[in-house]
This record gives C-alpha cells, structure tokens and sequence, in this order.
C-alpha cells in the first residue's frame, strides 16, 4: 500500500499539488491494490443500467430491513474496506472520524461536521447483502450517455444501456436543465443514505451526502445540461466538502473511543434515536 501524507488541515493540502496527485491516481496498475479496484469499476460500469436502478430504489428505499440506532449502523462499518478506493485500507469508522475531525479541526459548523461522520453511513448495505459494486466507488448518471470523465470508461463498453438508443444520446431520458434531483445516479450509498436523512438535515449537507461520490459533476465539469438553479447553488458546498473526505485520509486514525461521547451528542442532536433501515 502506498503510504499517505501525514494528516493537514485540508486547506493546506489544497494548495499542494503534489499532496493532491497521491490521491484517487487510477493510472498506475502496478499500484498495489489496483488490480482490485479495476475488478470493482468493472463490475460496477457493466451491471450499473437504468434498469437495474430502478429496481434496487423499489427495493431498499423501503427501508424495511431493520430498525439500529446510528450507532449501530457505524459499528457495522468497522468490519468493511472499501474495494474502490485505491489510497487506503482502513476501516470506514477511521475513514469517518478523520473526515469529521479534518472538519471540526477548521471551525465548521456542527451539521458539517456531522455530515463528515456520517457521510458513508449508507454503506450498511452492505450488511444487507449487497455487492461493494453496488454500494461504493464514483457515481454518475444512469439513463443518458456515459462521460468518458469517469473512472475507468472503458468498462462502459460492457453496459447494455450503452447501445440502447433510449440511453445513450446525451439527455437520454432527461430534458436540460431537469435538475439533479430528477436524473438517476448509479445506485449505491449516497441515494440510500439521502433518502434516510433528508428529513434531518439541512439542504447543503443533503447534497454532500447525495452526491459526493459524483466526481464526473462536481470534480470534472460534467453533466451540466442537467443541472438546475439549485444544483448550481449547491455545488460549491459538495465541492468544499470533497477535500475532507479524499485529503484527510491517513493511516494513523483518531482514537474513536476518545471522540466517541462528542459524536454521540452531535448524532442525538440531529437525528432520531433510532432509524428504519
């Protein structure tokens, strides 16, 4: 595994561009743990259809599977290493509580620094049975042409949706200017874990959660036909959240049995005690 920066504040890792290149580098195969992450985008660009969207939003949107404090939820995420992520292999409480405290550690809001904690909570679905292809890694619309700004595109080939002429012209199913909130995003996390909170939390942190792992828009310029006014307004709080969850990154995590009463609080003053998942 590569060895990752000691952590800074992310600002000041904003402004080193060679701290910025050693992260999300999907060019070197020769990188340990690529070869891994090359199998997920495979997986995930080839069954990731318009269809099979559909079908996982009837299904888990239910919220039907068990009722866990928030809590519980995040314990489980200490058993899971994200496949799709080619700078680390922690578990995703470490993951959570470096994001969390890179946030607190620059004088953020308490709802940011939540969402920071939070943010990859939707990954229980992985507790549910469900493949990390169809849970982690970058997401990107569904139902329209496929950017090439993606990670891995060439794997798009393998996609059904890529010769069906209803998908694959550049508004596909859409009108421009739709709003984001109308389009379909590859399934996983981030639309599960919106569609848990939204009643909890105010609307710049709803749109952290939901697209932060759209680096095609909110990274690469992509996707802008579709965009509304709210999207618009929106963006520059998804991009300043992204340095948290991608530059915070280290191996030597905060001591969770330290911060822990602090982020039971700051859960308790935002959420329910306990969620239907």
């Amino acid at each position: 595994m590569r060895t990752i920066p000691t952590a800074v504040t992310p600002n000041a890792l904003l402004a080193e561009d060679t701290s910025r290149s050693a992260y999300r580098d999907y060019a070197d195969d020769a990188q340990p743990g690529m070869a891994r992450v090359r199998e997920f985008y495979r997986n995930n660009h080839a069954h990731q259809t318009y269809a099979f969207v559909q079908e996982k939003k009837a299904r888990w949107l239910r919220f039907d599977q068990r009722e866990m404090t928030p809590w519980q939820g995040l314990d489980f995420l200490n058993t899971l290493v994200d496949e799709s992520d080619p700078d680390i292999e922690l578990p995703q409480i470490s993951h959570l509580l470096q994001t969390a405290e890179a946030i607190r550690a620059d004088g953020h809001p308490d709802w940011f620094v939540l969402t920071g904690f939070i943010h990859d909570l939707g990954k229980v679905l992985c507790l549910f049975g469900e493949p990390q292809w169809a849970v982690v890694g970058d997401t990107f619309p569904v139902g329209c042409r496929f950017s090439d700004k993606v990670v891995y595109p060439e794997f798009f080939a393998l996609n059904p949706d890529s010769g069906d002429a209803r998908y694959n012209s550049e508004c596909g199913v859409y009108q421009p200017g739709c709003g984001l909130a109308n389009v379909h995003l590859s399934w996983g996390h981030d639309e599960y874990l919106y569609q848990l909170l939204r009643p909890h939390l105010p609307e710049p942190a709803l749109y952290m959660m939901r697209y932060h792992s759209f680096y095609a828009w909110h990274r690469e310029g992509q996707y802008g036909h579709l965009l509304d006014a709210t999207d618009q307004a929106n963006l520059e709080w998804v991009r300043r959240f992204n340095p948290y969850d991608l530059y915070s990154k280290n191996e030597n995590p905060p001591s969770l049995a330290a911060l822990k009463p602090y982020y039971e609080d700051l859960m308790a003053k935002y959420l329910p005690a306990s969620l239907k998942f």
